[in-house]
């Protein structure tokens, strides 16, 4: 068992390298550039499914402090599989309740699983475009308890939040 979680551990890794270098191609001009970063992440959507399956959400006390943390980014990145976005979801709000996650990235996958689902965000951390110079997000619910929702999590204030991406 141990050797299996070790392996799994391993792969998790591999898949957010993998991940980490295929990022630049998610919003090429490049059809065929964007179309890799898909199939990517969508084989990498089915084999975190396929460890869910086998381990329930992969803790960083199950997986380690990297591979938990790659298994967030797998599942926010697989904007086209809701199915396993919503099932990692859950899982992940289990663990936050138990001890075993961190909230904040909760609050990103969140975030990120209501704009998929064409929903309003609650913490204002998905990023809709540039407007006037600077990152807006998507719409959010009671967007005027936006920041004491963000500082709940240890996400910081929206507009320090984005003056790291603001366009000069």
């Amino acid at each position: 068992m141990a050797s299996d979680i070790a392996a799994v551990a391993a792969e998790l890794n591999r898949m957010v390298a993998a991940d980490h270098q295929a990022a630049r191609y998610a919003n090429s001009e490049d059809p065929a550039e964007q179309l890799a970063w898909r199939r990517l992440t969508a084989q990498h959507a089915d084999r975190l499914s396929e460890i869910m399956d086998a381990h329930g959400w992969p803790t960083a006390e199950l997986v380690g402090e990297d591979a938990a943390r790659a298994a967030w980014l797998i599942a926010q990145h697989a904007d086209r599989q809701l199915d396993v976005q919503r099932r990692a979801l859950r899982l992940m709000e289990r663990a936050v309740a138990d001890g075993a996650a961190d909230p904040r990235d909760l609050a990103f996958l969140r975030d990120r699983t209501l704009v998929n689902e064409g929903r309003k965000q609650i913490h204002g951390t998905q990023i809709a475009g540039v407007k006037d110079g600077a990152p807006a997000p998507w719409p959010c619910e009671e967007s005027e308890l936006m920041d004491e929702r963000r500082a709940e999590v240890g996400i910081p204030p929206f507009a320090e939040y984005i003056a790291q991406f603001s366009i000069a």
